[in-house]
């Protein structure tokens, strides 16, 4: 089995609304995430849903992504935006005929390619 420390990890507190305590996340696992009380037993609860995601990508035949890979892109995330600002994207994607959900990501590429090509990134 992979080293568990060699995996870097994200820990973040969790609101009252979320039930509190603390969420540990995995980059390179987009779906392996534990919670705890207490900082230290969240990155507990952590390495045993870490160990167990290895295992079960083991006992199928896949292999566990390196540690640092950033795993796999899902291609799928979630935003909470504005409530004004959505509803200017939904008027903006209604009048040009896309989606919203096109229009956002045609957003994002073009704001993306800005970026890149103002940081002198290839």
């Amino acid at each position: 089995m992979n080293d568990l420390n060699a995996y870097p990890f994200e820990i973040r507190p969790l609101s009252p609304e979320e039930g509190g305590g603390f969420l540990v996340s995995y980059p390179d696992f987009s779906e392996c995430i534990a919670d705890g009380e207490s900082i230290e037993e969240a990155i507990a609860n952590g390495r045993d849903a870490l160990r167990a995601t290895i295992a079960t990508l083991e006992s199928k035949g896949f292999a566990a992504p390196a540690p640092n890979s950033g795993g796999v892109a899902s291609g799928k995330f979630v935003a909470r935006v504005p409530k004004a600002l959505h509803a200017q994207l939904t008027l903006r994607a209604r009048a040009e005929g896309v989606s919203l959900n096109s229009l956002v990501v045609s957003f994002l590429a073009e704001g993306l390619g800005r970026s890149e090509h103002r940081a002198g990134v290839r």
